[in-house]
């Protein structure tokens, strides 16, 4: 792991423990959250330096420098903004991940300029979660205008992108908002990505869920879809178990 990188001004260094993965972040821009944490963990790569995989909307690489962790394969990433991809290729750097992860600054209309299509086995995708309707309160800060709201891209261009990526029998993750589950579903109907593993997340018990993970397959076969065990975030005021162990490791026993 390399010992230092360049920091700019308001930004810092912080850390997920439990993979001993660090990142460059800022808070004058999007950060990431629980939310790559966790699709991160839910993704099933396999270990071969042979696999492609590709981070969707991948802000400032955490969730494709939390899955290296898992994997030998090759971690490509594509991120519109600048300030965001320059902050990953610093964590990548930060990490000593430079064989392995490649974060390209470049617009997501733009993929199929640079990469082929049918040639990735995984895609990873955590996309702006809000429509961009002219009546939708959007954050002051364009930075994190862009990352929540679909301004630059929206849902169904982010699923057609993703299938175009995946060779056959190919797999998407996908972490998005369960009030879109149906549009989800629909999208990745039309574009040949069959639902396969869904897993809903909710703050805490008897509460609404409010994260939806998703495993979906191209060219799968229809049906066989299955919801597994939910996910808690909190119990009580304080991380569930299996958050934490997310978060900062599982203690040995």
């Amino acid at each position: 792991m390399t010992e230092s990188v360049n920091l700019n001004g308001n930004e810092r260094i912080d850390q997920l423990y439990s993979q001993d993965i660090k990142i460059i972040q800022s808070s004058e821009v999007f950060s990431f959250s629980l939310d790559a944490v966790l699709l991160a963990n839910f993704a099933k790569l396999k270990a071969s330096p042979k696999v492609k995989i590709m981070d969707l909307c991948a802000g400032n690489g955490a969730v494709g420098l939390f899955a290296s962790q898992k994997t030998k394969g090759q971690i490509f990433q594509i991120e519109l903004q600048a300030k965001l991809a320059d902050m990953g290729k610093r964590s990548i750097e930060l990490n000593g991940l430079q064989n392995q992860v490649h974060m390209v600054n470049m617009d997501l209309a733009d993929t199929f300029r640079k990469f082929e299509k049918d040639t990735f086995d995984f895609v990873l995708c955590n996309p702006p979660y809000f429509k961009n309707q002219i009546a939708s309160k959007k954050n002051p800060n364009p930075y994190l205008a862009v990352a929540r709201h679909e301004i630059k891209t929206n849902l169904d261009q982010v699923l057609e992108t993703s299938a175009g990526l995946l060779k056959m029998n190919g797999k998407l993750y996908l972490v998005h908002r369960p009030d879109r589950f149906s549009e989800i579903m629909a999208s990745l109907a039309r574009h040949r990505l069959a639902p396969k593993k869904i897993r809903l997340v909710y703050p805490r018990q008897h509460s609404e869920a409010n994260m939806v993970l998703i495993e979906a397959i191209k060219d799968g076969r229809k049906g066989g879809m299955r919801f597994v065990e939910p996910l808690y975030t909190y119990e009580g005021k304080e991380y569930s178990t299996e958050v934490k162990g997310l978060l900062y490791g599982r203690k040995k026993s």
